[in-house]
């Protein structure tokens, strides 16, 4: 499994996208608010969550996109290049 490194805005969004995913299909199985209620907003947070998921997934799967990020080892390299540079080597 290869390693990627992601900023805290993006694990804040993908967190929360797993959040409204959870509580839309948790609102779906509860008792709690009448039938209508309950449909409404489970189906509307399960249906933000899903929909949130898939540009944040794809944003950090892919390494060369804008916005995406790099992996583990692509950081490690690039920065002992910078140090060799750096060091004149």
């Amino acid at each position: 499994m290869r390693a990627k490194l992601i900023t805290m805005p993006q694990l804040f969004l993908i967190a929360g996208t797993r959040a409204a995913l959870g509580a839309g299909v948790g609102l779906l199985l509860a008792d709690r608010l009448s039938d209508e209620q309950r449909r409404a907003v489970g189906w509307t947070l399960l249906a933000v969550g899903a929909i949130s998921t898939i540009p944040l997934a794809a944003s950090v799967l892919s390494a060369g996109a804008p916005g995406g990020s790099r992996s583990a080892d692509d950081s490690q390299a690039s920065r002992a290049g910078e140090y060799a540079a750096a060091a004149g080597i």
